[in-house]
């Protein structure tokens, strides 16, 4: 996935500006998903002007700074529509909790404990987070097809983080309920 992709499909429903994109869009909505820092934000709305994707159009404000305000062009639109039926290959996930326990046998269990529950709680935090995400307001021209697909999408978020909270908690019960330095198989 892209950020530019990312982008697209929010300044699709609506003209924002880039802060507009990073508070109300990856913030409060995606960051489970996919998070960009402002910087990022920013450097990409530049590449996708210079593409002729989107326009950005200065509003001046006389009490505060001007504002720049970006729109999805048609040629963004395109874009946005070939992207959405690409096939996307399954991503790399380099995950290095994962590597640690490959090769914590030579650790006690109860530091092996002590990491697995420091990842518990990491994503128990991820998890409320998850289920405290405010999926966007949409307008009257969008249906609730829309709000269906981004609710599904939410939906599996969830669920890989309640998978992978259960595995946690089963890895920590099969290492306190083993000897340190004893072998065996693990059961389901």
């Amino acid at each position: 996935m892209s950020l530019a992709h990312t982008i697209l499909g929010f300044l699709q429903q609506e003209k924002m500006t880039g802060y507009d994109l990073k508070t109300s869009c990856f913030d409060r909505c995606i960051a489970p998903l996919w998070s960009a820092d402002q910087a990022q934000i920013y450097r990409t709305l530049d590449k996708l002007v210079d593409q002729g994707w989107i326009t950005c159009t200065v509003e001046i404000q006389h009490d505060r700074p001007n504002r720049k305000v970006y729109n999805m062009t048609e040629a963004g639109k395109a874009e946005l529509i070939r992207w959405l039926q690409c096939p996307q290959p399954l991503p790399t996930l380099r995950e290095p909790l994962i590597v640690q326990l490959f090769f914590a046998a030579q650790l006690p269990n109860e530091a092996i404990v002590q990491l697995l529950e420091q990842q518990l709680t990491a994503r128990n935090e991820k998890l409320a987070k998850c289920k405290n995400v405010e999926l966007p307001m949409l307008g009257d021209r969008f249906t609730s097809r829309e709000q269906m697909m981004q609710k599904l999408v939410l939906d599996l978020v969830i669920r890989r983080e309640q998978t992978y909270i259960d595995w946690l908690m089963t890895a920590i019960d099969v290492i306190r309920h083993q000897r340190d330095g004893e072998t065996g198989e693990m059961g389901e």
